[in-house]
């Protein structure tokens, strides 16, 4: 579309807006007929450690929304000098699985748990094996009964939980539901029924049946709806709570809510069988649509969630990935600055140190860095502290550092796609990655392609990620046509997509292997780092 088709487009009131909530930023899309990014918006905001919780306040979470969206509106009306006052269809996306709790008053009981906490390793044991089906710390039932197993004094007021994106949906609709893949990192999801599994709904029942609460689980879980199904619309408190000016009308048709994991599938068409994509950014997950059910649970280290439309998705999930490198080439802008009085170019100082990884030793030189700011559960470790370790004849070049900086971001990874490769054989014909840890394609596809040993493509969209595949789930309920999700993906939105694939030398696969391999025996370090630096 042209510039003045755009304008045209908007003013007709027929934009599509995706709007999703990572970990470290609020982003907004706005496609046009082509289901190609238009416009814009961000916000920058972090989490907070209190009182032992990693959490986001709801105050923080509301403010996050106007001020993405307002940067949304900013960009049309400078781009296109329209303004933005009616929108099609609406989806809100957002970091998956953690727990917001709500009693009869609609009123928070505890604050915001976030999918980092790792506090939940006793109900994530005990769930998983009451279900003989994996239960992973971050998923939103072992927050309620670790909270049930601690005792806590607010869990028998509770109505209503939910994720981000629910929270966000229902403010904004009025409405309680998740798409099927939020869901299922919310509750295990019976994939021929499309809905929660009513078998383990009535084991967890039973199980806590003696603490007499005054609600059934079913009662307070989110509906499930697949991608397309109709999510409500856009209420005129939710439009005003959007966009305080009050210049949005309301009456938006609204898709339903779905997580980082379902829009990181859509973006990089991967809702197919032997499928997959891995999406890299503050966190990193890779993810495989199955033709079959595991053979067993893995003791919650492998996810199994459902894309969008319902389809069954198994997940290796890592905690910590790009974040720690971020905090380094903060520190070397520091040093560029101080030494030259002048800020580096934020995109020029990540490409050039990006780039320099590829001419590192294969090995990383010897050099072992831990990215663990928080916990990561598929190592075993429920806290972290970053490392850097090396020995004293070890090649410690910039180049190296940097590799190591991406490669460890990927060790815990490699941890779970182990058991996926190697215990149950599971094929892809197709892995996509998305995200931050492929902004700068070559490099990241490389390191990516030797640490799973399999050739992995970007698509040219991978820097929009899941704002855009939010965006493109809104496009999809007011123009699917009928046709089935992957089919309407091949033809509506990807058909002319360019894709690069790289699949890794030899001896950058031997290079990551070897890397891992200290990994692995280093992580004792990690843990007694764990255990004695507070």
């Amino acid at each position: 579309m042209t510039k003045d088709d755009v304008k045209t487009y908007i003013e007709g009131g027929n934009a599509i807006v995706g709007i999703e909530f990572g970990s470290t930023r609020i982003k907004a899309v706005l496609i046009d007929s082509t289901n190609a990014p238009a416009a814009q918006g961000s916000h920058t905001w972090e989490n907070s450690l209190v009182d032992g919780i990693w959490t986001y306040s709801e105050a923080e979470i509301i403010a996050g929304l106007q001020s993405a969206y307002a940067d949304l509106k900013r960009d049309v009306q400078e781009t296109y000098g329209v303004k933005l006052t009616r929108i099609r269809a609406l989806g809100i996306s957002a970091m998956m699985h953690g727990y917001l709790a709500f009693g009869k008053d609609d009123k928070l009981l505890v604050p915001f748990r976030t999918w980092r906490n790792t506090i939940t390793g006793e109900a994530s044991e005990k769930l998983s094996a009451l279900f003989g089906y994996p239960i992973p710390e971050r998923w939103s039932i072992s927050h309620l009964y670790q909270a049930i197993l601690n005792n806590e004094p607010h869990v028998k007021d509770v109505a209503f939980f939910t994720t981000l994106a629910g929270f966000i949906h229902w403010k904004l609709t009025g409405k309680k539901l998740l798409g099927i893949g939020d869901a299922s990192g919310m509750f295990p999801i019976d994939t021929a029924s499309k809905n929660y599994n009513k078998d383990f709904i009535a084991k967890f029942d039973a199980l806590v049946a003696d603490k007499g609460f005054g609600w059934k689980l079913a009662d307070i879980l989110p509906k499930v709806l697949l991608a397309g199904e109709d999510a409500g619309t856009l209420t005129e408190s939710g439009a005003k709570l959007l966009d305080p000016t009050g210049e949005l009308a309301s009456g938006t048709r609204m898709a339903p809510p779905e997580g980082d994991a379902g829009t990181g599938m859509i973006a990089t068409n991967s809702v197919a069988k032997r499928t997959g994509n891995v999406s890299a950014g503050t966190s990193v997950f890779a993810m495989v649509v199955l033709e079959k059910d595991l053979s067993k649970a893995y003791n919650g280290l492998i996810d199994l969630v459902t894309t969008p439309d319902g389809a069954l998705v198994a997940m290796a999930h890592a905690n910590n990935c790009m974040g720690e490198f971020d905090h380094w080439v903060a520190l070397f802008d520091e040093v560029i600055t101080a030494v030259t009085g002048k800020a580096p170019d934020k995109g020029t100082l990540y490409g050039t140190l990006l780039k320099s990884a590829l001419s590192g030793d294969k090995d990383c030189g010897g050099l072992l860095p831990f990215n663990y700011l928080s916990g990561e559960s598929i190592t075993g470790l429920t806290e972290g502290r970053p490392l850097f370790v090396r020995t004293q004849h070890a090649s410690f070049t910039m180049a190296n550092f940097i590799r190591a900086q991406l490669c460890t971001a990927l060790g815990a990874l490699r941890t779970g796609m182990d058991i996926l490769f190697d215990k149950e054989s599971v094929k892809i014909d197709s892995l996509t990655g998305h995200g931050g840890f492929f902004k700068t394609a070559e490099t990241g596809l490389t390191l990516m392609s030797a640490a799973l040993h399999t050739p992995v493509s970007a698509l040219e969209t991978a820097g929009e990620g899941g704002p855009w595949g939010m965006a493109v789930l809104a496009s999809y309920l007011v123009n699917a046509n009928g046709k089935p999700l992957d089919a309407w993906l091949n033809d509506s939105v990807f058909k002319t997509s360019k894709k690069t694939t790289v699949a890794a030398k030899q001896d950058d696969i031997d290079g990551f292997n070897q890397f891992f391999a200290r990994y692995t025996k280093g992580l004792a370090i990690e843990r007694a780092a764990v255990n004695n630096i507070e």
